[in-house]
């Protein structure tokens, strides 16, 4: 016994059957085109951050890459340690409104069309681009220092030593002239 609909009348029907599958194959290229449009918006994506003082101005496309990055004249007077802090900061705010632009062009273009992917998507824009702490202070405050490199264990014995630093170095055994190791060259993309 077959259900109403079910493969039955698939075979009972065949133009009927024809018919369902050109508009599905319809239906899933309307589909495709709009998630086309959808991706190249949003590959069209520039989002604009300005530090507070207008020194520093960070362009990013959708991706998080920095596309533009302007200074202004004041930028002769700020310490490079400040201006560093400026720019990270300029360029998290402005990749912190990623995500929020990435929905808006899904909600045009796809409308309700697969809700789990789209929350997929967008929270893992969200981890990869969080909002900046709202208190850059706070952020100084609990941020650590930088910790050393361990320091190199001894060689084992009969070992060579390394160089001292600022001695001589000699080029590694078993490389070519120009630092390309003969096992690794067909590896090079270039």
């Amino acid at each position: 016994m077959t259900s109403a609909g079910g493969l039955g009348d698939l075979i009972r029907d065949p133009d009927d059957a024809i018919r369902r599958m050109d508009e599905w194959a319809a239906g899933f290229a309307r589909k495709a085109e709009r998630y086309a449009a959808a991706q190249q918006e949003t590959e069209r994506l520039r989002l604009t951050a300005t530090s507070p003082d207008g020194t520093v101005k960070v362009t990013v496309g959708a991706d998080g890459v920095v596309s533009d990055l302007v200074f202004s004249s004041r930028t002769r007077t700020v310490p490079p340690e400040e201006l560093s802090r400026m720019v990270l900061e300029t360029m998290r705010k402005a990749q912190s409104g990623i995500t929020d632009r990435v929905a808006e062009v899904m909600g045009r273009s796809l409308g309700d069309e697969d809700p789990d992917t789209r929350a997929v998507m967008l929270d893992s824009l969200r981890t990869r681009f969080p909002d900046p702490d709202p208190d850059p202070a706070e952020q100084q405050d609990s941020a650590e220092e930088t910790p050393e490199p361990p320091a190199s264990p001894p060689p084992a014995s009969g070992a060579p030593r390394p160089p001292a630093p600022g001695g001589p170095a000699s080029p590694p055994q078993g490389r070519r002239p120009g630092g390309i190791d003969p096992d690794e060259q067909d590896n090079n993309p270039w």
